[in-house]
């Protein structure tokens, strides 16, 4: 009796990814959701030396993507953007 119920469980969670419009650099993309760090860099064609930040409203800092394995759970629109990993302003190169 306990496997039949496993079943449905399985079959709901599988239900759960699906699909959201998200913008990167301006860029409306569309990804699964949930998905890892490293599938949106790579929907970001972000270069390597290069991360990503997921906006946040208000007054906090945008939240660093990291390039990982790890869930990011998305939301409908959201928007992310890419900057140099290392920013340097008073160097010459």
């Amino acid at each position: 009796m306990t496997q039949s119920n496993a079943a449905p469980a399985q079959i709901e969670h599988a239900h759960h990814h699906h699909s959201v419009k998200i913008y990167i650099d301006r860029v409306e993309k569309v990804s699964s959701n949930p998905t890892t760090g490293i599938a949106l860099y790579t929907l970001g064609s972000i270069p390597d030396t290069y991360v990503l930040f997921r906006e946040v409203q208000g007054h906090r800092d945008d939240e660093l993507v990291p390039k990982t394995a790890a869930e990011v759970r998305l939301t409908e629109w959201e928007h992310f953007y890419s900057a140099q990993g290392k920013l340097n302003p008073g160097s010459a190169a």
